[in-house]
């Protein structure tokens, strides 16, 4: 990594796209701390601090803390984010989309406008939700219409500058903008919980207790760091064959090649998916002002908050994270299964006269590819659940309120990896294009 970023710092272009993208993650931090007009920030702390692993913590996590100072950069990219994975699932489920995302380069710039005006529309419902659920509990300085309003065209901005700042970076940056403004949001939380964290087992305690705690701590965040630059990187080659094709006194194909299919097919979708799936209930009973009390409604919510799980005191709510498990599994078979067609790819060698070696074309590739397929996935999902667990757990078991959660953690991987990936391969068309003017 260091070695990428020194010789990226010896190339003039790619040193003036690291210094760009630095200069757009400073504004993103200063509007992180810039507070939305009419919004007293006193009580999104009061409701954090009484409210310590509730379902807005992951949020706060993805924000950078800007939604706990309720700043203009209070929704951040979610609302993009959200946008993004609605679209991919529009795609498959309109055929004009579809059709639209065939059509190169114009089929893509249309997808790209319709994702910017789904942004701005989640933007609009995710603040209006805000300022009139939080508003009238305590949130604005003063609840009336033009308050409220305020408050919804600001946060609405913010989220809108930041998807802008984030294509800008993709064109002018390193690339891979959306994803950097993310993980930037994310890292910055680090010190806060590693704060936390030594408050908490370390401040106070003996040399000899206080050194195990932190030697546990960095075991435990190493691990889970190389588990999932491992889950990351892992990929299953399916060996490809073609056959040789004589045209006049030419011949083509022949050769031999692969189709490498990642351990970790769908990414960290299955985890933002069950995750939503699960904190919605709780997101909208605490608009509503319905988070508290007692009644069967209420034992569900505290089951569906992972605050609540793997907690000694109360177990009876870590049926939570049982469901939790199955969702995960079930949406990474799901969004796998539509964004990864095994009769596409076989129908495809076939046209290309390519097959697997020991497989017969046709139907059986599709079976084999079908059954690796289904393989991968459960690997791949359980690999998630557990970098996902153990978080939970500790978070449970010791009381370790952190926000920082194995979701946070694949994000960040995945991200520098790919980031790193595509400075390399800035590089490496630079040396191309000199090597050719030479």
């Amino acid at each position: 990594m260091l070695e990428t970023f020194r010789k990226a710092f010896q190339i003039k272009d790619i040193r003036k796209k690291i210094g760009y993208t630095f200069l757009m993650l400073i504004v993103i931090r200063i509007g992180s701390e810039l507070p939305t007009p009419g919004v007293d920030p006193s009580y999104i702390k009061d409701f954090f601090a009484q409210n310590t692993g509730e379902a807005f913590n992951l949020f706060n996590a993805f924000t950078g803390g800007s939604f706990e100072q309720m700043s203009v950069f209070a929704l951040s990219i979610t609302p993009y984010i959200t946008s993004s994975i609605i679209m991919q699932l529009l795609t498959i489920a309109i055929p004009k989309l579809e059709e639209m995302q065939k059509e190169g380069e114009d089929g893509r710039k249309k997808i790209v406008a319709i994702t910017r005006y789904l942004t701005v529309a989640l933007a609009l419902i995710e603040s209006t939700a805000m300022a009139v659920g939080f508003g009238r509990r305590g949130l604005l300085v003063e609840y009336n219409f033009v308050n409220a309003a305020i408050v919804v065209l600001t946060l609405t901005a913010g989220s809108a500058l930041l998807m802008w700042i984030g294509e800008r970076i993709t064109e002018k940056g390193v690339g891979n903008g959306i994803s950097i403004v993310l993980v930037i949001n994310i890292i910055s939380r680090i010190p806060n919980d590693m704060t936390t964290l030594f408050e908490q087992f370390v401040k106070g305690k003996s040399l000899a207790s206080g050194g195990l705690a932190v030697v546990i701590i960095l075991a435990i965040i190493i691990a889970l760091v190389v588990f999932v630059i491992v889950l990351q990187d892992g990929e299953r080659r399916i060996a490809v064959q073609y056959s040789q094709k004589v045209v006049g006194r030419k011949t083509f194909g022949g050769q031999s090649t692969h189709i490498p299919l990642k351990i970790n097919t769908a990414g960290v979708i299955p985890i933002i998916f069950a995750s939503s799936l699960m904190q919605f209930p709780i997101v909208i009973a605490s608009f509503l002002g319905k988070d508290g009390g007692t009644g069967i409604g209420s034992e569900i919510l505290r089951g569906m908050n992972q605050g609540n799980w793997c907690n000694p005191e109360n177990l009876k709510y870590s049926w939570g994270l049982l469901v939790y498990i199955i969702l995960t599994v079930f949406f990474a078979y799901f969004y796998t299964s539509i964004t990864f067609n095994p009769l596409e790819i076989a129908n495809n060698m076939k046209k290309s006269g390519g097959f697997i070696p020991g497989i017969r074309p046709g139907k059986p590739t599709v079976e084999y590819l079908t059954r690796i397929l289904n393989y991968i996935i459960f690997v791949g999902a359980c690999g998630l659940v557990l970098i996902q667990i153990v978080p939970i757990f500790f978070n449970g078991w010791l009381g370790a309120k952190v926000s920082f959660g194995g979701t946070s953690l694949i994000i960040i991987v995945s991200v520098v990896l790919e980031t790193l990936k595509q400075i390399e391969s800035q590089m490496l068309v630079r040396n191309y294009k000199g090597f050719l003017n030479n």
